[in-house]
C-alpha cells in the first residue's frame, strides 16, 4: 500500500467469493457467501421510492444531515427502544448506510493511537474502520458452546482501559449471532464512566432475534445514557440494502461532530430513498415486518443447522448468518470454501480477517436462499468433504 493507513486494512473475502460465483453463471449455485437476503421489503417502501423517482424535491443534496421526516422516524425509532427520548433536530443525524454512520462515529471519537474494544470473531468491516479512524482494535474472544456464542460481560468490561476511546459493539453481531444483554450493559457502564469511554452500538439487526426476547438497548441503562452512540440502518432489518440510508442517535455534542465528520465525507444520503424509509420505520404495521421476516430467517437458520447436523456448526441467537469450525474437519476455511463451491455448489466465505479467531471459521449465510433450496444442503457438503 502507498499509504500506512491501508497498510493493515484487508478486504473482507465476500467479493472474492461471490465475482466467482457470479462467473460461474449456474442457479444451482447456493449463495450463501454475501449478506443479501431475498425477503421482501416492506411495500410502503417500495412505493415511496417509486414516488420520489417523479419527485424533484427528492433529487438533491439537501439537507445535508438528512430530512427531517427520516430523523423524526430514526429518533423516534431508537428512541422507543431504548426508553428514552431524543430530539430528531439535534440528537440524530442521517448517514449513507450503517456502515458510513460507524465510520464517521469512530473519526468523531477515537484519536489515532486510541483503542477500541471489539467481541472476536467480528464483522471485518467494522475492524477495518478502526483502522481506517487510527484506532488499534482490542479483542475480547468469544468462546462457541453447545447452546451458541457467548462473552464473559466481566472480560468485556475489563479490557476498558485508560487508552480505550470506545466500545464498538452489535447484537446481534456479525458474523456470530452473538447477542449480548443488560449484564454485559451493567458490567461497561462502570468500565465506561471511569476511563471515559463512548459505546458505539451497531443496531442492524438488534430485532432479528431467535429467542423471542425483546431487544436489550444499552441506552436504556441511565449509566450509559450519556455515553451509547446508536447507528442504526434500513439494510437488514428493513431488507433495504440498496437504499443506504442508516442514521446516527446520541447525545447532542457527539452528534454536532458526527455531523460535521458527514459533512466532510459522504455530504449526505440517497435522496430518492429518505422518506422510503422514514415510512416503513414509523409505519403502524413495522414491528410486524420484523417480525415476520425474523420468523423466517429463523425458519432458514434451523433448516441450515438441521442439513449440517453433526458437523462443527455454531448456533446464533439471531441476524443473518452462523459459523462452522473447520479445524476438526482438518481444513483451512479457504480449502473448505474452494471445495465447497468447486464440488458442491456452494458458496460460502472463509473468515480471514474478521478479528483474531475468525481464520478458525467459514460462514453460511442463511438469509438468502429459501427453505425449499436449503434442504439438500447437507448432502452436497458431506459430498464435497468425500
Amino acid at each position: 500500500m502507498t499509504v500506512s493507513r491501508l497498510r493493515d486494512i484487508p478486504g473482507i473475502g465476500v467479493d472474492v467469493v461471490g465475482d466467482e460465483a457470479d462467473a460461474m453463471n449456474d442457479p444451482e449455485i447456493l449463495r450463501l457467501e454475501n449478506l443479501d437476503t431475498d425477503i421482501r421489503p416492506p411495500e410502503i417502501a417500495l412505493a415511496m421510492t417509486r414516488a420520489a423517482v417523479d419527485d424533484d424535491a427528492a433529487n438533491s443534496y439537501l439537507p445535508f444531515q438528512g430530512r427531517a421526516s427520516l430523523r423524526e422516524a430514526a429518533a423516534a425509532h431508537v428512541g422507543r427502544l431504548a426508553g428514552r427520548t431524543y430530539d430528531p433536530g439535534t440528537e440524530c443525524v442521517s448517514v449513507a448506510g450503517g456502515l458510513n454512520g460507524v465510520l464517521n462515529t469512530l473519526l468523531a471519537t477515537v484519536e489515532p493511537g486510541q483503542e477500541v474494544v471489539l467481541t472476536d470473531p467480528i464483522y471485518a468491516g467494522l475492524v477495518n474502520r478502526v483502522l481506517l479512524a487510527g484506532g488499534v482494535p482490542r479483542f475480547v474472544t468469544a468462546h462457541a458452546g453447545p447452546a451458541g456464542w457467548s462473552v464473559d460481560a466481566g472480560k468485556l468490561a475489563a479490557a476498558v482501559g485508560p487508552n480505550t476511546a470506545a466500545v464498538l459493539v452489535m447484537g446481534p453481531a456479525m458474523p456470530t449471532g452473538l447477542v449480548l444483554g443488560d449484564d454485559h450493559w451493567a458490567a461497561l457502564a462502570e468500565a465506561c464512566e471511569r476511563h471515559d469511554a463512548w459505546l458505539v452500538y451497531d443496531a442492524a439487526m438488534e430485532r432479528i432475534r431467535f429467542d423471542g426476547r425483546p431487544v436489550s438497548h444499552p441506552a436504556s441503562h441511565e449509566a450509559l445514557a450519556a455515553r451509547t452512540i446508536t447507528v442504526g440502518s434500513a439494510s437488514k432489518e428493513l431488507r433495504l440494502i440498496g437504499w443506504r440510508v442508516g442514521w446516527v442517535v446520541g447525545p447532542a455534542a457527539i452528534l454536532n461532530d458526527i455531523r460535521l465528520v458527514g459533512l466532510t465525507n459522504v455530504v449526505c444520503q440517497v435522496g430518492i430513498a429518505q422518506e422510503a424509509v422514514a415510512a416503513a420505520l414509523s409505519a403502524p404495521d413495522a414491528d410486524e415486518d420484523v417480525a415476520n421476516a425474523t420468523a423466517e430467517l429463523r425458519r432458514r437458520c434451523e433448516t441450515t443447522l438441521a442439513e449440517l447436523a453433526g458437523q462443527p456448526v455454531v448456533r446464533p441467537h439471531g441476524g443473518w448468518s452462523l459459523l462452522l469450525d473447520t479445524r476438526p474437519l482438518g481444513l483451512t476455511p479457504a480449502a473448505l470454501s474452494r471445495r465447497l463451491l468447486t464440488h458442491a455448489k456452494i458458496a460460502a466465505t472463509p473468515m480471514d480477517g474478521w478479528g483474531p479467531s475468525g481464520g478458525h471459521y467459514l460462514r453460511f449465510v442463511f438469509a438468502n436462499e429459501p427453505v425449499g433450496r436449503l434442504a439438500g444442503l447437507g448432502d452436497r457438503f458431506r459430498a464435497a468433504l468425500a
